[in-house]
């Protein structure tokens, strides 16, 4: 036995040690056709079918307390087993620091909306910020005044923050956050312990999960569990743990060592520029977790007998960042001997010193039980085999072409055309759009004039820059791809918005004294002046646009759209809903992305339109992010729109259809995983049926139904663990409509990935007491 940073590592028990009394509780395993459990001798055997005509099994046992893999085996079904791993360690790290809210949610706007007074001191507090940052000194002692129940409730959806950056002030810049600087001792590194004699084994419709308490880590303390799926190779291990304190952002890094270089010789992976990497542990040993930049974020042990993969959810794994540059989300560790160890991990920090100040962690609220998964997927074959099986998991990190369907993203602010300009043509091929299409992508909605091309210019430069935006994005878009030019002004209407038109159309954010709504520009035609919440919405009615909030709940739609629900320009079939754009307070403990932040703003909006005579509110799929790649990792990173259409309009065609079907629901919003090729209410009166034709890949989680009545959200909930991975069904699901007034429906799989419609009115005319009042 000998500690490795931290945690206690088992060498050679098979035949040199015995394993400790284990006392497995199976009171809720339930054995069926090719899916075993048994317990014999302290050691328990798991055995199942995988995919391919192959099959496994995992044999664990207790040694001091610590759960081993006593072994990790394969074969092709009718030949003979061969063994990946033996003896092997579940390893888990945590890193630790404080979180704290952003200035950005506090603004004057945003206190407002959170029913927060704002008197003359915090606004002349406020007077005191320089561009993004306000300066220290009294207006950051202002601050500290707001309720605390404020400050406890947004922090937990703050974007602006990075917990393990000290000091976290820039040089001749005050700070982002509340309570800065940071200091080193906020900042907790902690291992993984266990001190378990037990375990429980679990039926879970076609999945084992074999759970073992006492896992202990610095302020987390919970279990570790490990689930296999009938009809797959895929293991999953995760630590299911909890802290009892306040303020904890963190990160983590799992895996397991001891495999052994006599079984599996040498890691497999692609760099980020596609070519095949290995490394063969022919070097000494190493110190610390090998950070691997792999591509798809899978990295694979290879052997004669066969190899495992590592790699962590596709999704689920990320919070919300400006850039997706791959950090290196998976590592090796050649330990002594013949040993060695593979895993996932988060880096601390973002390289790019442009975006240090944002890279928030995930969120650790107290009592919430935090699931820190990673998955291994065993094959038969060499590494490139074993890889592709994992790249099936998610189409190869594309989005799976739909027939009938484009896929959309709005939000890019890659300021698209003030590059091209600085390179004299706006003919110039950047590697941004590249890279979006090659993942799939057919539609981009971009945002420039972020902060780039005059964007508060009263007319002629913002014209001037409409025109170079259009014509930049017409040479960008070709027969299957299409680059649409427009915009988050975020102007008027309250928070951050994005808006959309079916042509381009020249407007500017300002109208200065004397400057009329409109008029005809000898070189633009007819052109816009936009200076309140009228005009704004004149606009949009004029040139037949529509608009959607970004970021809602956070960021600087803090407080939105909850503040406006009354008002004329939201209760407006130009007001589109909210955009989904999950990782802004990423909490690993929630069944489903953006819960409270997203669908909870939408479907409150519902309810309170019900019977209105309005079209629903919904949420699009929406990305906020800034110049890409093509070895940055997208698809980790992308949720999409599947937006119905015939098919896709050309650069210098009028965009209408995408908006009109965006206005009539006609589309879906996935991670890429699960599609739902149609969706429907079938029935009359209050005998309905919600019936949907949906495809996954990952074995799924559950399947819900959600509605409103005008004042309540509820939803029945329907575990779907028994159905296989790579499959497909239609759900066909009995719904009650009486008293409801509208419904939608949602998919998640095991590892957080998710689908969902729009909600769709079952009964138009409801009438329920506080329907339509904010």
């Amino acid at each position: 036995m000998r500690t490795l940073f931290g945690v206690v590592v088992v060498v050679g028990l098979v035949g040199s040690a015995s394993a400790a009394p284990l006392n497995c509780d199976l009171g809720q395993y339930t054995a069926q056709d090719g899916l075993t459990a048994e317990l014999a001798s302290d050691v328990l055997s798991v055995n199942w079918t995988g995919d391919h005509e192959s099959d496994l099994r995992m044999l664990f046992v207790l040694q001091g307390g610590q759960p081993i893999v006593r072994e990790l085996a394969i074969r092709r079904q009718g030949g003979s087993w061969a063994t990946l791993g033996q003896d092997l360690t579940p390893e888990y790290h945590v890193t630790s620091g404080v979180r704290r809210l952003s200035y950005q949610q506090l603004r004057p706007w945003s206190l407002e909306a959170l029913g927060v007074e704002v008197t003359p001191e915090l606004r002349d507090a406020f007077a005191q910020v320089n561009d993004r940052y306000l300066l220290e000194g009294t207006g950051a002692e202002v601050f500290q005044k707001i309720t605390q129940e404020v400050i406890d409730r947004e922090k937990w959806s703050v974007f602006w923050d990075a917990p393990l950056v000290v000091p976290g002030v820039e040089e001749g810049r005050g700070p982002r956050n509340l309570g800065l600087p940071r200091s080193p001792e906020e900042i907790r590194h902690m291992d993984a312990s266990f001190n378990s004699s037990s375990c429980s084994v679990k039926t879970n419709g076609a999945r084992i999960e074999v759970t073992f308490p006492g896992l202990s880590m610095g302020i987390f303390a919970g279990d570790l569990r490990f689930t296999v799926y009938r009809d797959s190779n895929l293991v999953r291990m995760e630590a299911i743990a909890k802290t009892e304190e306040d303020s904890v952002a963190y990160i983590y890094e799992g895996g397991l060592s001891g495999f052994s270089t006599d079984t599996l010789s040498r890691v497999a992976w692609n760099d980020l520029g596609g070519n095949p990497q290995q490394y063969g542990f022919g070097g000494v040993t190493n110190d610390t977790r090998v950070a691997v930049r792999a591509a798809n974020r899978v990295l694979v042990a290879e052997g004669q007998g066969g190899s495992i993969a590592a790699f962590p959810p596709p999704h689920a794994f990320f919070w919300t960042r400006e850039v997706d540059t791959n950090l290196g989300y998976v590592w090796y560790r050649h330990d002594e001997g013949d040993e060695f160890g593979i895993g996932v991990r988060q880096h601390d920090r973002e390289e790019d010193p442009r975006y240090l100040e944002n890279y928030a962690l995930y969120n650790a609220p107290p009592g919430t039980m935090q699931r820190m998964a990673m998955y291994f997927y065993a094959g038969t074959g060499p590494a490139e085999s074993t890889r592709q099986d994992v790249l099936a998991l998610t189409y190869g990190d594309k989005f799976k072409a739909l027939p009938g369907y484009q896929t959309f993203v709005n939000h890019f602010h890659l300021r698209f055309t003030e590059r091209q300009r600085a390179l004299g043509s706006l003919d110039y091929k950047f590697p941004d759009l590249e890279a979006m299409k090659a993942v799939g992508l057919n539609i981009i909605g971009l945002s420039d004039f972020h902060g780039d091309m005059d964007p508060d210019d009263p007319g002629p430069l913002r014209f001037k820059g409409w025109h170079d935006y259009g014509l930049a994005s017409q040479k960008a878009s070709d027969a299957d791809f299409l680059v649409t030019p427009w915009e988050e002004p975020s102007a008027y209407f309250g928070g951050h918005f994005n808006t959309m038109f079916p042509k381009l159309v020249y407007w500017s954010k300002v109208r200065e004294a004397g400057q009329p709504y409109t008029e005809n520009d000898p070189t633009y035609g007819t052109v816009y002046h936009v200076g309140d919440t009228d005009d704004m919405q004149r606009l949009l009615d004029d040139e037949d646009g529509y608009w959607f909030h970004a970021h809602p709940r956070t960021k600087g739609t803090t407080g939105y759209p909850d503040h406006i629900f009354d008002k004329s320009y939201v209760r407006n079939d130009r007001y589109l809903g909210v955009a989904f754009k999950p990782g802004m307070g990423q909490d690993l403990s929630e069944k489903r992305m953006c819960e409270y932040r997203c669908f909870d703003a939408v479907d409150t909006m519902n309810n309170l339109i019900a019977g209105s005579g309005l079209q629903p509110k919904y949420i699009i799929a929406d990305v906020d992010t800034y110049q890409k790649g093509p070895n940055d990792d997208i698809y980790a990173n992308f949720p999409v729109n599947y937006v119905r259409l015939e098919r896709l309009p050309r650069a210098d065609e009028d965009w209408s259809p995408i908006l009109t079907a965006l206005r009539n629901g006609d589309f879906f919003v996935t991670t890429g995983e699960v599609l739902i090729s149609g969706f429907d209410v079938e029935g009359s009166g209050s005998a309905r049926t919600v019936a949907a034709n949906v495809q996954w890949t990952y074995p799924l989680e559950f399947v819900e139904v959600v509605w409103g009545d005008g004042v309540n959200i509820d939803r029945e909930v329907i575990a779907a663990t028994d159905l296989p991975p790579f499959g497909s069904k239609r759900f066909e699901i009995p719904f009650d409509a009486t008293g409801k007034a509208w419904v939608r429906f949602a998919v998640w799989d095991s590892a957080g990935n998710g689908a969902f419609v729009q909600p769709v009115w079952v009964d138009q005319g409801l009438s329920s007491e506080g329907a339509g009042q904010p």
